[in-house]
């Protein structure tokens, strides 16, 4: 969490599943807070691995 504002959850995974965003979602809805990042370090570029995720 940063500073109560949004919730970052860091990866290292070949592939997001689905089931990754819908983890970040429950953390957006047990925190109450509107945003979260999901990224993915995995990746060639980093920009790819940024998934933005608003509850």
């Amino acid at each position: 969490m940063i500073e109560n504002r949004f919730i970052i959850e860091l990866k290292s995974c070949e592939k997001l599943l689905p089931v990754h965003p819908s983890q970040l979602l429950t953390y957006l809805k047990l925190t109450g807070l509107k945003t979260g990042l999901l990224i993915n370090f995995n990746t060639a570029l980093l920009k790819n691995g940024i998934r933005r995720l608003v509850s």
